[in-house]
């Protein structure tokens, strides 16, 4: 008989989690700076042990205090989605229990896995939006315009990895906790970057963008603006520059997720030419209380 179990995931275990989050569809994985791999080592990190393989895995590290993201959740075919839940979902409640409580989150992608989460008292708390903005010569010159009696004040300029830390801040400073990326996320953000930069104003940093991709798409992963001078034209300032860099570059396309109830990006992105692609995901939270 089999021995089954659940174990914390050791770096040792990298291989065996490689070939079964290659080899299975039956894959969650969170869109992230880093691969599930990567977080190897770290808390909220567990496998299914069935005789010494590893036949499912849920990681829930956390980058910052009180926050867990559902970074993975794979099984093999041994296993019904529900199974495998059943056999990690409680061991990671314990873990993080014990460990302080946190907000567990989870961006489900499959209809499988929203029907898993919301059957196991997940709530869904919103929904990531998809929009996309294509060159059109027109529509690019009169943004442009738009933006131009308001943002002659502004500077861009490429960000340097000196300026990190404060983009640090302005991130904490523009988003709430739950969407916050701490330094070590943005390092890694800016080093996969296919264009990353800053806006200032007579005072220093107000803003910055962080866009990836290649070929003929681009993908605005990060935008924020200090919410002290948001309505500025500091974001518009941002898009524009991008706008004109893309087009450089022979990129047609650029693609953005905001937060459904995010009306102040969505007004922004809107008025820049964006249009939504139909495409929306829904977030989910669990929250785990500490022990007393």
């Amino acid at each position: 008989m089999i021995n089954t179990f659940v174990r914390p995931a050791a770096p040792s275990d990298r291989q065996q989690l490689s070939n079964l989050i290659f080899f299975e569809n039956r894959l969650h994985r969170h869109l992230d700076w880093r691969s599930p791999l990567d977080w190897l080592g770290a808390p909220f990190y567990w496998a299914l042990d069935d005789g010494g393989q590893i036949t499912s895995a849920l990681a829930c590290p956390t980058e910052r205090e009180g926050i867990a993201w559902v970074r993975l959740f794979v099984y093999s075919g041994r296993w019904s989605a529900e199974n495998a839940w059943t056999m990690l979902w409680p061991a990671a409640r314990e873990e993080i229990a014990r460990m302080g409580g946190a907000k567990v989150a989870a961006i489900a992608i499959q209809p499988w896995f929203q029907t898993l989460l919301t059957e196991n008292g997940f709530e869904n708390l919103q929904q990531i939006v998809l929009l996309e903005w294509r060159y059109q010569p027109t529509a690019a010159a009169l943004s442009r315009s738009k933006g131009a009696p308001e943002t002659t004040r502004l500077r861009i300029r490429k960000m340097t990895e000196n300026d990190l830390p404060e983009v640090e801040r302005i991130d904490a400073a523009s988003f709430e906790p739950l969407w916050q990326n701490p330094l070590e996320t943005l390092q890694r953000a800016y080093a996969q970057s296919l264009y990353a930069t800053v806006v200032e104003n007579e005072k220093g940093m107000i803003g910055y963008q962080i866009s990836t991709g290649g070929g003929q798409r681009a993908h605005l992963a990060r935008l924020a603006v200090h919410p002290a001078v948001q309505g500025q034209g500091a974001g518009r300032a941002l898009l524009n520059d991008l706008f004109v860099h893309l087009t450089y570059m022979g990129i047609s396309r650029l693609s953005v997720n905001t937060q459904s109830d995010n009306q102040a990006s969505l007004n922004l992105y809107q008025r820049m030419g964006f249009v939504r692609t139909g495409e929306q995901y829904p977030v989910y939270t669990f929250d785990i209380p500490a022990y007393p």
